[in-house]
């Protein structure tokens, strides 16, 4: 089956969705110079550890861009979850974006590992246990 090409590139607009644990990131890419807020605030401010720096930025010196705000501009809608599953959502959503711009790019990105998502969740608590696999304590008397 072909995949479908729907026109994501509206006014140089690209759109990528990132997923880690109940995190959900729409990632709404621009081809022009600007800079990238999360959830209205400055990226720096959200990410603020030089970790999660490199992290968000993983995807574009993958595909060779060094500095992203002087080629991209961004916005990011992070929901859900904790804030290092919302790191990995916002990496994976920057990823798929840029693999829309170009072949060249997803292929790089893949071979990177940055356009699988991790399929790591948390398992359900059963009935009649404390959590999903920890038993009640046993009492021998």
């Amino acid at each position: 089956m072909a995949k479908e090409t729907v026109n994501k590139k509206k006014n140089n607009l690209i759109t990528g969705t990132g997923r880690r644990k109940t995190a959900v990131a729409r990632v709404f890419l621009n081809t022009e110079k600007g800079d990238f807020t999360i959830n209205g605030t400055d990226v720096s401010k959200y990410f603020p550890t030089e970790t999660e720096k490199v992290a968000w930025m993983k995807p574009f010196h993958t595909v060779g861009v060094s500095h992203p705000t002087s080629q991209f501009s961004g916005s990011v809608l992070v929901t859900g979850s904790g804030k290092s599953a919302q790191l990995q959502a916002v990496v994976h959503g920057i990823s798929r974006a840029l693999a829309e711009i170009s072949d060249d790019y997803a292929k790089a990105l893949r071979r990177a590992g940055l356009l699988t998502r991790d399929p790591r969740m948390v398992e359900r608590k059963k009935y009649f246990l404390r959590k999903a696999r920890k038993s009640p304590q046993y009492s021998k008397r």
